[in-house]
């Protein structure tokens, strides 16, 4: 008996040999039938574009960084993007060993953390055109959606404020072609990075085909950071024309759109003025949670202020152990709410009037840790005491059940019975809604009509 048992262990353990010698020929057939196998590291050039290749680039002052031939893994939302296929009149260098490992200590703390699955998933696609959705991203959940959500309420702005020759109001939101979409991202994107980079100039990441630097002890390498090439615009119009133009690497499926854009960001306002804005409470951008990472303030703050200020008080004000905390030293266009847990005991997360009252009424609201936008078509609306007596706001959360916005009709000077009587319109629990009670943290007492629309959030 003992010798049979001896046997049959015997050939599980040849099934199993032979189970990865076939896995690892099938791994190699995979590689030599990948089609850019062998060829060199030159620029190949096609109509007037090109694969773009490092030859020439070098890291500032630096010396050039070694590069070899990269092999791209099988498609896949999570597998790295393909190279991007970008004009030749663009002057641009390669991603160095120093820069890429600055990149992961500012966004981990350390090089050994890799973006979660969700990070790579999220990109930047809208809904269809001509429909209520129109205007809007598709959002999935995890921590990139506080990227995309922020970068929603730009979009909103350009739809609504920034367009010329257009009508103000939510039609046009609705009403917009896939055409429009597309300028629409692009002037979001574009503006952000430009307003990062203090209005001197703007780095745009892609991703191109050779890899740059090699994997050390102090780096590891997640073949998608080390394929990066910068292209630094020094005009704000230029930087809408190259994204707009390069608006696949940012929107399509397995483009790691959000990374990119997030890579973008920290190389326009650069690492130098990131650790300015930086204090000890926040000495880099993300925090891990539950396997993957969520935005610390800092990159909220980044989007929508140009600043990476760790807090959301006006100003600056003593920590606990008396030093010197950063928050937002002036109103930006896109404002910001929140409701849920109170991080701190001290005051240090309660929003200040320089986020609750931006130029524009547009708001990224976190609610929950769950991120959404409010927003008015009314430009007026925080520039006219009298504007703010009833008004409608319009609420996007980004959530698959939601087909169009909600319409909320804020009213701010009713009295006391009417409010209670609003209140119980839909039974209990109505007055906890924590839509109402963000939008209450920058008007107290108002009360909040759904206008037919059973509370869902």
């Amino acid at each position: 008996m003992a010798f049979l048992d001896q046997e049959q262990s015997s050939k599980e353990l040849d099934l199993e040999e032979i189970t990865r010698e076939i896995s690892f020929l099938d791994k190699w057939r995979e590689i030599f039938s990948y089609h850019r196998l062998g060829t060199n590291n030159t620029t190949s050039q096609n109509h007037g574009g090109s694969h773009v290749s490092a030859d020439k680039s070098e890291d500032g002052p630096g010396t050039p960084q070694p590069k070899r031939q990269g092999l791209l893994p099988s498609s896949g939302p999570c597998s790295a993007p393909k190279p991007s296929i970008i004009s030749s009149k663009w002057n641009s260098f390669p991603v160095s060993l120093a820069m890429a490992t600055k990149l992961q200590q500012s966004l981990f703390g350390n090089t050994v953390y890799v973006f979660s699955c969700d990070w790579k998933k999220a990109c930047f696609r809208f809904h269809d055109p001509f429909s209520d959705l129109a205007f809007a991203l598709e959002v999935e959940k995890g921590g990139a959606q506080s990227v995309q959500m922020a970068v929603q309420g730009l979009i909103i702005k350009y739809l609504l404020f920034t367009r010329e020759e257009k009508d103000s109001n939510f039609h046009s939101l609705c009403a917009i072609s896939k055409q429009e979409q597309k300028q629409a991202l692009a002037a979001a994107l574009a503006g952000i990075l430009w307003v990062a980079g203090e209005a001197q100039k703007a780095t745009v990441c892609l991703i191109t085909e050779d890899i740059q630097v090699t994997s050390t002890l102090d780096y590891a390498e997640d073949n998608f950071t080390e394929r990066l090439q910068l292209f630094e615009v020094s005009e704000k119009e230029a930087t809408e024309k190259f994204i707009y133009d390069h608006l696949q690497c940012f929107s399509g499926e397995g483009s790691h759109g959000v990374i990119l854009f997030l890579y973008s960001l920290i190389f326009s306002r650069t690492f130098e003025r990131l650790q300015k804005d930086l204090d000890v409470s926040a000495i880099h951008l993300l925090q891990p949670n539950a396997g993957g990472f969520l935005c610390r303030q800092a990159v909220l703050n980044m989007v929508l202020t140009g600043r990476a200020s760790p807090h959301v008080f006006n100003g600056c004000q003593n920590g606990k152990s008396q030093e010197m905390l950063h928050g937002v030293p002036a109103r930006s266009d896109i404002g910001y709410l929140q409701w849920g847990k109170r991080t701190s005991e001290d005051g240090l997360s309660q929003v200040g009037s320089m986020l609750k009252t931006p130029k524009l009424p547009i708001w990224l609201c976190n609610i929950n840790g769950s991120y959404s936008v409010l927003f008015s078509t009314n430009r007026q609306l925080l520039a006219d005491w009298k504007a703010e007596q009833r008004f409608d706001l319009h609420w996007y959360c980004g959530q698959t059940f939601q087909k169009k916005p909600a319409r909320l009709t804020v009213d701010t000077h009713s009295h006391h019975w009417e409010r209670d009587q609003c209140e119980e319109e839909h039974g209990p629990g109505r007055r906890c809604s924590p839509v109402e009670m963000a939008i209450r943290t920058k008007w107290r007492e108002a009360t909040i009509n759904w206008n037919g629309t059973v509370p869902f959030f």
